[in-house]
Protein backbone atom coordinates (compact mmCIF):
# COMPACT_ATOMS: atom_id res chain seq x y z
CA UNK A 1 0.00 0.00 0.00
CA UNK A 2 1.59 3.53 -1.06
CA UNK A 3 2.32 5.94 1.82
CA UNK A 4 -0.91 8.00 0.52
CA UNK A 5 -2.94 5.28 0.48
CA UNK A 6 -2.31 4.40 3.95
CA UNK A 7 -2.82 7.67 5.29
CA UNK A 8 -6.47 8.07 3.79
CA UNK A 9 -7.30 4.65 5.23
CA UNK A 10 -6.10 5.58 8.41
CA UNK A 11 -7.73 9.03 8.68
CA UNK A 12 -11.36 7.15 7.56
CA UNK A 13 -10.74 4.07 9.80
CA UNK A 14 -9.98 6.56 12.70
CA UNK A 15 -13.61 8.64 11.93
CA UNK A 16 -15.25 5.18 11.74
CA UNK A 17 -13.97 4.10 15.18
CA UNK A 18 -15.04 7.67 16.52
CA UNK A 19 -18.36 7.42 15.09
CA UNK A 20 -18.52 3.80 16.73
CA UNK A 21 -17.40 4.98 19.93
CA UNK A 22 -19.66 7.41 19.82
CA UNK A 23 -23.00 5.79 19.27
CA UNK A 24 -25.50 8.17 21.82
CA UNK A 25 -26.10 11.81 20.79
CA UNK A 26 -26.55 12.88 24.49
CA UNK A 27 -26.36 10.73 28.03
CA UNK A 28 -27.96 12.33 31.11
CA UNK A 29 -25.59 10.71 33.77
CA UNK A 30 -26.30 10.00 37.75
CA UNK A 31 -29.67 11.15 37.79
CA UNK A 32 -32.37 9.24 39.89
CA UNK A 33 -35.35 8.10 37.23
CA UNK A 34 -38.65 7.08 37.89
CA UNK A 35 -40.36 5.41 35.20
CA UNK A 36 -43.44 3.88 36.82
CA UNK A 37 -44.66 2.46 33.46
CA UNK A 38 -41.19 0.04 33.33
CA UNK A 39 -41.19 0.24 37.41
CA UNK A 40 -38.11 1.95 37.45
CA UNK A 41 -37.04 4.25 40.52
CA UNK A 42 -33.11 4.58 41.06
CA UNK A 43 -30.17 6.01 40.29
CA UNK A 44 -29.48 5.19 36.24
CA UNK A 45 -27.56 6.90 32.83
CA UNK A 46 -30.13 7.30 30.08
CA UNK A 47 -28.75 7.73 26.47
CA UNK A 48 -30.32 8.94 23.70
CA UNK A 49 -30.04 8.38 19.99
CA UNK A 50 -31.94 10.56 17.36
CA UNK A 51 -34.82 11.50 18.89
CA UNK A 52 -35.24 8.17 20.64
CA UNK A 53 -34.41 6.66 24.24
CA UNK A 54 -31.57 3.97 23.39
CA UNK A 55 -30.55 3.03 27.30
CA UNK A 56 -31.53 3.07 30.68
CA UNK A 57 -28.91 1.76 32.78
CA UNK A 58 -26.85 1.72 36.32
CA UNK A 59 -23.65 2.62 33.97
CA UNK A 60 -23.55 3.67 30.56
CA UNK A 61 -19.96 4.79 29.57
CA UNK A 62 -19.46 8.55 28.78
CA UNK A 63 -17.41 7.63 26.15
CA UNK A 64 -20.05 6.38 23.73
CA UNK A 65 -21.76 9.61 23.76
CA UNK A 66 -21.19 12.52 21.80
CA UNK A 67 -22.54 15.23 24.55
CA UNK A 68 -22.61 13.78 28.62
CA UNK A 69 -24.42 15.66 30.97
CA UNK A 70 -24.07 15.05 35.03
CA UNK A 71 -27.47 15.29 36.92
CA UNK A 72 -26.77 14.04 39.71
CA UNK A 73 -28.90 14.93 42.33
CA UNK A 74 -31.95 15.42 40.42
CA UNK A 75 -34.78 13.47 39.05
CA UNK A 76 -35.03 12.04 35.73
CA UNK A 77 -38.86 11.69 34.54
CA UNK A 78 -40.46 10.98 31.63
CA UNK A 79 -41.88 14.02 30.03
CA UNK A 80 -44.79 15.60 31.94
CA UNK A 81 -48.25 15.25 30.24
CA UNK A 82 -51.15 17.34 31.09
CA UNK A 83 -54.46 16.48 29.68
CA UNK A 84 -56.40 19.60 30.71
CA UNK A 85 -54.99 22.86 29.22
CA UNK A 86 -57.03 25.34 27.11
CA UNK A 87 -54.36 26.62 24.49
CA UNK A 88 -56.87 27.51 21.27
CA UNK A 89 -55.04 31.12 21.15
CA UNK A 90 -54.38 33.56 18.73
CA UNK A 91 -58.04 34.07 17.01
CA UNK A 92 -58.56 37.45 18.58
CA UNK A 93 -61.89 36.48 19.84
CA UNK A 94 -62.64 38.04 23.11
CA UNK A 95 -63.84 36.35 26.14
CA UNK A 96 -63.53 32.95 24.37
CA UNK A 97 -61.39 29.48 24.92
CA UNK A 98 -60.86 29.71 21.18
CA UNK A 99 -59.62 33.10 21.40
CA UNK A 100 -58.26 35.63 23.92
CA UNK A 101 -58.90 33.21 26.79
CA UNK A 102 -56.41 30.11 25.85
CA UNK A 103 -52.41 30.89 25.90
CA UNK A 104 -49.92 29.78 23.45
CA UNK A 105 -48.69 26.18 24.37
CA UNK A 106 -44.85 26.38 24.17
CA UNK A 107 -44.70 29.73 26.66
CA UNK A 108 -45.87 27.84 29.59
CA UNK A 109 -44.67 23.60 28.71
CA UNK A 110 -41.42 23.23 28.37
CA UNK A 111 -40.56 25.64 31.59
CA UNK A 112 -42.14 23.31 33.92
CA UNK A 113 -41.31 19.89 32.18
CA UNK A 114 -44.49 19.26 29.96
CA UNK A 115 -43.86 17.72 27.10
CA UNK A 116 -47.26 17.34 25.40
CA UNK A 117 -50.80 18.39 25.95
CA UNK A 118 -54.36 17.82 25.51
CA UNK A 119 -56.64 20.51 24.58
CA UNK A 120 -59.51 20.32 27.17
CA UNK A 121 -62.52 21.35 24.32
CA UNK A 122 -61.88 24.68 23.24
CA UNK A 123 -62.65 23.74 19.29
CA UNK A 124 -65.60 22.48 18.02
CA UNK A 125 -66.16 20.24 14.41
CA UNK A 126 -66.98 23.72 13.00
CA UNK A 127 -63.57 25.46 14.06
CA UNK A 128 -61.24 22.30 14.91
CA UNK A 129 -59.13 22.86 11.28
CA UNK A 130 -58.25 26.36 12.39
CA UNK A 131 -56.82 25.49 15.53
CA UNK A 132 -54.91 22.65 14.40
CA UNK A 133 -53.58 25.68 11.42
CA UNK A 134 -53.25 27.77 14.21
CA UNK A 135 -51.51 26.08 17.26
CA UNK A 136 -51.34 22.27 16.98
CA UNK A 137 -49.21 22.24 13.73
CA UNK A 138 -47.01 25.42 14.83
CA UNK A 139 -46.15 24.16 18.14
CA UNK A 140 -43.10 22.48 19.43
CA UNK A 141 -45.04 20.84 22.34
CA UNK A 142 -46.76 17.79 21.39
CA UNK A 143 -50.68 19.10 21.11
CA UNK A 144 -53.55 17.01 20.92
CA UNK A 145 -57.57 17.50 21.54
CA UNK A 146 -60.90 16.75 23.01
CA UNK A 147 -63.39 17.93 20.61
CA UNK A 148 -65.99 19.65 21.87
CA UNK A 149 -69.39 18.48 21.15
CA UNK A 150 -70.95 22.17 21.09
CA UNK A 151 -70.22 22.37 16.80
CA UNK A 152 -68.59 25.94 17.75
CA UNK A 153 -66.51 25.08 20.59
CA UNK A 154 -66.17 26.91 24.37
CA UNK A 155 -66.86 30.04 22.60
CA UNK A 156 -69.13 31.43 25.63
CA UNK A 157 -72.62 30.69 27.26
CA UNK A 158 -74.82 31.25 24.39
CA UNK A 159 -72.69 28.24 21.97
CA UNK A 160 -72.11 26.16 24.99
CA UNK A 161 -75.95 26.43 25.79
CA UNK A 162 -77.15 25.35 22.25
CA UNK A 163 -78.00 22.44 22.39
CA UNK A 164 -78.85 22.26 18.37
CA UNK A 165 -75.26 22.79 17.92
CA UNK A 166 -74.58 19.36 19.91
CA UNK A 167 -73.95 16.83 16.31
CA UNK A 168 -72.58 13.30 17.35
CA UNK A 169 -72.27 12.39 13.95
CA UNK A 170 -70.03 15.72 12.36
CA UNK A 171 -68.61 15.26 15.71
CA UNK A 172 -67.13 11.54 15.50
CA UNK A 173 -66.64 12.37 11.62
CA UNK A 174 -64.30 14.94 12.48
CA UNK A 175 -62.85 13.06 14.92
CA UNK A 176 -61.68 9.96 13.00
CA UNK A 177 -60.42 12.20 9.93
CA UNK A 178 -57.86 13.37 12.68
CA UNK A 179 -57.78 10.22 14.38
CA UNK A 180 -54.61 10.40 16.91
CA UNK A 181 -54.59 14.25 17.29
CA UNK A 182 -58.15 14.15 18.55
CA UNK A 183 -58.13 12.24 21.60
CA UNK A 184 -61.41 12.54 23.16
CA UNK A 185 -65.00 14.41 23.23
CA UNK A 186 -65.33 17.07 25.71
CA UNK A 187 -68.44 18.31 27.49
CA UNK A 188 -68.22 21.50 29.64
CA UNK A 189 -70.31 24.18 31.16
CA UNK A 190 -73.89 22.57 30.50
CA UNK A 191 -76.41 24.33 32.72
CA UNK A 192 -79.58 22.35 30.78
CA UNK A 193 -81.59 20.59 33.53
CA UNK A 194 -81.02 17.45 31.87
CA UNK A 195 -78.17 15.10 30.58
CA UNK A 196 -78.48 16.14 26.79
CA UNK A 197 -74.98 17.76 26.45
CA UNK A 198 -73.03 14.34 28.35
CA UNK A 199 -75.45 11.35 26.27
CA UNK A 200 -74.43 13.71 22.93
CA UNK A 201 -70.87 13.73 23.87
CA UNK A 202 -70.95 10.24 24.86
CA UNK A 203 -72.39 9.07 21.48
CA UNK A 204 -69.69 10.63 19.42
CA UNK A 205 -66.98 9.40 21.72
CA UNK A 206 -68.65 5.95 20.85
CA UNK A 207 -68.68 6.42 16.97
CA UNK A 208 -65.33 7.37 17.16
CA UNK A 209 -63.88 5.38 19.81
CA UNK A 210 -62.49 7.62 21.72
CA UNK A 211 -63.04 8.53 25.41
CA UNK A 212 -65.51 11.54 26.47
CA UNK A 213 -64.13 14.46 29.47
CA UNK A 214 -66.96 15.86 31.46
CA UNK A 215 -67.10 18.95 32.92
CA UNK A 216 -70.03 18.68 34.68
CA UNK A 217 -71.22 22.24 34.84
CA UNK A 218 -72.41 23.35 38.81
CA UNK A 219 -74.94 22.25 41.16
CA UNK A 220 -77.58 24.86 40.89
CA UNK A 221 -81.34 24.86 42.07
CA UNK A 222 -82.22 24.44 38.02
CA UNK A 223 -80.73 20.88 38.13
CA UNK A 224 -81.28 18.98 41.39
CA UNK A 225 -82.25 15.72 39.37
CA UNK A 226 -79.07 15.96 37.44
CA UNK A 227 -76.80 14.09 39.89
CA UNK A 228 -73.71 13.31 39.92
CA UNK A 229 -74.47 9.78 40.96
CA UNK A 230 -76.09 8.98 37.77
CA UNK A 231 -73.45 10.45 35.83
CA UNK A 232 -70.81 8.60 37.39
CA UNK A 233 -72.60 4.97 37.54
CA UNK A 234 -75.23 5.12 34.65
CA UNK A 235 -74.58 7.89 31.63
CA UNK A 236 -70.01 7.47 31.23
CA UNK A 237 -68.24 4.43 30.11
CA UNK A 238 -65.23 2.95 31.60
CA UNK A 239 -62.13 4.87 30.17
CA UNK A 240 -64.04 7.95 30.59
CA UNK A 241 -63.20 10.84 32.33
CA UNK A 242 -64.60 12.52 35.17
CA UNK A 243 -62.22 16.32 35.32
CA UNK A 244 -62.02 18.87 38.57
CA UNK A 245 -62.87 16.28 41.08
CA UNK A 246 -61.84 18.20 44.18
CA UNK A 247 -64.05 21.67 42.95
CA UNK A 248 -66.72 20.96 45.39
CA UNK A 249 -69.28 22.18 42.90
CA UNK A 250 -70.65 19.72 41.60
CA UNK A 251 -71.57 17.50 44.94
CA UNK A 252 -68.07 15.61 44.94
CA UNK A 253 -68.44 15.89 48.85
CA UNK A 254 -71.63 15.21 51.22
CA UNK A 255 -72.83 17.92 53.52
CA UNK A 256 -71.38 15.59 56.06
CA UNK A 257 -67.54 16.23 54.86
CA UNK A 258 -67.04 12.50 53.16
CA UNK A 259 -66.81 11.62 49.39
CA UNK A 260 -70.00 11.17 47.58
CA UNK A 261 -70.47 7.56 47.41
CA UNK A 262 -70.91 7.93 43.23
CA UNK A 263 -66.99 8.61 42.76
CA UNK A 264 -66.30 5.18 44.31
CA UNK A 265 -69.19 3.80 42.64
CA UNK A 266 -67.36 4.95 39.28
CA UNK A 267 -64.31 3.96 39.95
CA UNK A 268 -65.54 0.48 39.90
CA UNK A 269 -67.14 0.91 36.50
CA UNK A 270 -63.93 1.99 35.43
CA UNK A 271 -64.57 6.24 35.18
CA UNK A 272 -61.01 8.24 35.02
CA UNK A 273 -60.91 10.90 37.87
CA UNK A 274 -58.30 13.81 36.53
CA UNK A 275 -57.70 17.12 38.60
CA UNK A 276 -58.16 19.93 36.45
CA UNK A 277 -57.08 22.25 38.79
CA UNK A 278 -57.96 26.03 36.83
CA UNK A 279 -58.85 29.02 38.82
CA UNK A 280 -62.15 27.58 40.04
CA UNK A 281 -61.68 23.74 40.48
CA UNK A 282 -59.11 22.89 43.42
CA UNK A 283 -60.44 23.83 46.76
CA UNK A 284 -58.88 22.28 50.23
CA UNK A 285 -61.59 21.89 52.30
CA UNK A 286 -62.98 19.36 49.43
CA UNK A 287 -59.28 18.09 48.44
CA UNK A 288 -57.67 16.56 51.53
CA UNK A 289 -60.96 14.99 53.15
CA UNK A 290 -61.85 12.63 49.96
CA UNK A 291 -58.35 12.32 49.61
CA UNK A 292 -57.40 11.17 53.45
CA UNK A 293 -60.50 8.52 52.84
CA UNK A 294 -58.83 6.83 50.10
CA UNK A 295 -59.64 8.66 46.88
CA UNK A 296 -56.76 9.82 45.05
CA UNK A 297 -57.25 11.35 41.37
CA UNK A 298 -55.96 8.92 38.03
CA UNK A 299 -54.45 12.00 36.60
CA UNK A 300 -53.00 15.70 37.44
CA UNK A 301 -53.94 18.42 34.47
CA UNK A 302 -54.36 21.84 35.26
CA UNK A 303 -56.85 23.75 33.60
CA UNK A 304 -54.61 26.09 32.41
CA UNK A 305 -55.52 28.80 30.83
CA UNK A 306 -55.43 32.91 30.49
CA UNK A 307 -57.61 33.15 33.59
CA UNK A 308 -55.62 30.53 35.71
CA UNK A 309 -52.16 30.71 35.17
CA UNK A 310 -51.25 33.21 37.40
CA UNK A 311 -53.62 31.88 40.48
CA UNK A 312 -53.26 29.52 42.80
CA UNK A 313 -52.78 26.92 39.92
CA UNK A 314 -49.48 28.83 38.43
CA UNK A 315 -48.51 25.60 36.18
CA UNK A 316 -48.25 21.68 36.35
CA UNK A 317 -44.75 21.35 39.15
CA UNK A 318 -47.32 23.71 41.32
CA UNK A 319 -50.04 21.07 41.62
CA UNK A 320 -47.94 17.68 42.06
CA UNK A 321 -45.93 20.15 44.66
CA UNK A 322 -49.87 20.56 46.22
CA UNK A 323 -50.11 16.77 46.07
CA UNK A 324 -47.10 16.06 47.88
CA UNK A 325 -47.93 18.13 50.47
CA UNK A 326 -50.81 16.04 50.79
CA UNK A 327 -48.90 13.12 51.62
CA UNK A 328 -48.53 11.13 47.84
CA UNK A 329 -44.98 9.75 47.43
CA UNK A 330 -42.88 11.17 44.31
CA UNK A 331 -43.15 7.82 42.25
CA UNK A 332 -47.23 7.84 42.60
CA UNK A 333 -47.30 11.69 41.69
CA UNK A 334 -45.23 11.10 38.71
CA UNK A 335 -47.03 8.45 37.65
CA UNK A 336 -49.99 10.56 37.41
CA UNK A 337 -48.45 12.84 35.42
CA UNK A 338 -47.05 10.90 33.07
CA UNK A 339 -47.79 7.03 32.06
CA UNK A 340 -51.52 7.62 33.44
CA UNK A 341 -52.22 10.28 31.61
CA UNK A 342 -50.79 9.50 28.61
CA UNK A 343 -52.85 6.07 28.86
CA UNK A 344 -55.94 7.97 29.36
CA UNK A 345 -56.00 9.68 25.81
CA UNK A 346 -54.46 6.44 24.30
CA UNK A 347 -51.11 7.78 23.53
CA UNK A 348 -49.27 4.97 24.89
CA UNK A 349 -45.99 5.74 23.11
CA UNK A 350 -45.58 8.61 25.74
CA UNK A 351 -45.28 8.90 29.34
CA UNK A 352 -42.33 6.54 29.82
CA UNK A 353 -38.48 5.71 29.05
CA UNK A 354 -38.52 2.03 27.32
CA UNK A 355 -35.61 1.67 24.66
CA UNK A 356 -37.30 2.91 21.05
CA UNK A 357 -39.86 5.74 23.05
CA UNK A 358 -39.53 9.46 22.07
CA UNK A 359 -37.07 10.88 23.95
CA UNK A 360 -39.25 13.02 25.62
CA UNK A 361 -38.01 13.78 29.39
CA UNK A 362 -37.55 16.20 32.39
CA UNK A 363 -34.83 16.73 34.44
CA UNK A 364 -36.33 17.75 38.25
CA UNK A 365 -35.39 19.44 41.05
CA UNK A 366 -37.06 18.60 44.40
CA UNK A 367 -36.18 21.24 46.32
CA UNK A 368 -36.77 21.21 50.37
CA UNK A 369 -37.97 24.38 52.71
CA UNK A 370 -40.49 26.01 53.54
CA UNK A 371 -43.46 26.27 50.94
CA UNK A 372 -47.51 27.23 50.42
CA UNK A 373 -49.70 25.91 48.35
CA UNK A 374 -52.86 28.41 47.36
CA UNK A 375 -56.12 26.87 46.43
CA UNK A 376 -58.58 28.33 44.20
CA UNK A 377 -60.03 30.59 47.11
CA UNK A 378 -57.14 31.48 48.08
CA UNK A 379 -56.58 29.46 51.08
CA UNK A 380 -52.93 27.94 51.79
CA UNK A 381 -51.65 24.57 52.69
CA UNK A 382 -48.14 24.46 53.95
CA UNK A 383 -45.84 21.83 52.68
CA UNK A 384 -41.98 21.12 52.94
CA UNK A 385 -41.05 20.24 49.29
CA UNK A 386 -41.45 21.54 45.72
CA UNK A 387 -40.66 20.32 41.89
CA UNK A 388 -38.42 22.98 40.03
CA UNK A 389 -37.54 22.02 36.52
CA UNK A 390 -33.84 21.62 35.71
CA UNK A 391 -34.29 20.88 32.05
CA UNK A 392 -36.86 19.58 29.29
CA UNK A 393 -36.31 17.39 26.28
CA UNK A 394 -38.98 16.79 23.45
CA UNK A 395 -37.57 14.53 20.99
CA UNK A 396 -33.91 14.23 22.43
CA UNK A 397 -33.59 17.50 22.01
CA UNK A 398 -32.72 20.12 25.06
CA UNK A 399 -35.45 22.46 24.55
CA UNK A 400 -35.54 24.39 28.00
CA UNK A 401 -32.56 24.70 30.85
CA UNK A 402 -32.65 26.63 33.62
CA UNK A 403 -28.77 26.50 35.27
CA UNK A 404 -26.82 25.89 32.33
CA UNK A 405 -26.11 22.48 32.99
CA UNK A 406 -25.38 21.18 29.15
CA UNK A 407 -23.18 24.72 29.09
CA UNK A 408 -19.40 25.28 29.02
CA UNK A 409 -18.96 28.57 31.12
CA UNK A 410 -17.91 31.99 28.98
CA UNK A 411 -14.55 32.33 29.97
CA UNK A 412 -13.76 29.13 28.78
CA UNK A 413 -14.82 30.15 25.14
CA UNK A 414 -13.29 31.80 22.56
CA UNK A 415 -13.09 35.52 22.33
CA UNK A 416 -15.78 36.20 19.72
CA UNK A 417 -17.92 32.75 20.69
CA UNK A 418 -21.17 31.98 19.21
CA UNK A 419 -22.03 28.55 19.11
CA UNK A 420 -22.09 26.92 22.52
CA UNK A 421 -24.42 23.20 21.04
CA UNK A 422 -24.87 21.22 18.32
CA UNK A 423 -27.77 20.13 16.71
CA UNK A 424 -27.33 16.23 17.42
CA UNK A 425 -29.00 17.67 21.37
CA UNK A 426 -29.66 21.25 21.34
CA UNK A 427 -32.74 22.63 20.83
CA UNK A 428 -32.63 25.76 21.88
CA UNK A 429 -33.18 28.76 19.63
CA UNK A 430 -29.95 30.90 19.29
CA UNK A 431 -27.63 28.62 21.28
CA UNK A 432 -26.27 26.46 17.72
CA UNK A 433 -28.36 23.81 18.16
CA UNK A 434 -32.05 24.95 16.91
CA UNK A 435 -32.15 24.53 13.03
CA UNK A 436 -33.07 27.58 11.90
CA UNK A 437 -35.90 27.49 9.06
CA UNK A 438 -35.62 29.68 6.23
CA UNK A 439 -38.22 32.15 5.08
CA UNK A 440 -41.00 30.73 3.47
CA UNK A 441 -40.27 26.98 4.93
CA UNK A 442 -41.92 27.72 8.25
CA UNK A 443 -41.83 29.34 11.37
CA UNK A 444 -39.51 32.44 11.61
CA UNK A 445 -36.13 31.94 12.69
CA UNK A 446 -35.25 35.00 15.23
Amino acid sequence: MKPLQALVFLLLAGCACAQQAEQYDLLLRGGHVIDPRNQIDAIRDVAIRRGKIAAVAAKIEPAAAFKVVDVEGLYVTPGLVDIHVHVFAGTGERRSYAGDSSVYPDGFTFRSGVTAVADAGCAGWRNFEEFKRLIIDRSRTRVFAFLNIVGHGMRGSRYEQDVNDMQPKPAAEMALRYKGVIVGIKTAHYMGPDFTAVDRAVEAGTIANIPVMVDFGRSNARTPRKSLEELLSKRLRPGDIYTHVYSGLRGEIDSSGHPNPGLFEGRKRGVIFDVGHGSGSFVWRVAVPIIQEGFLPDSLSTDLHAGSMNTGLKDLLNVMSKFLALGLPLDQVVLRSTWNPAREIHQEQLGHLSVGAPADLAVLRLEQGEFGFIDVYGARLRGSRRLSCEMTLRDGKIVYELNGLSRPDWVSLPKNYRSTGSPRWDGIRGSGGFIRQESGSGPAGD
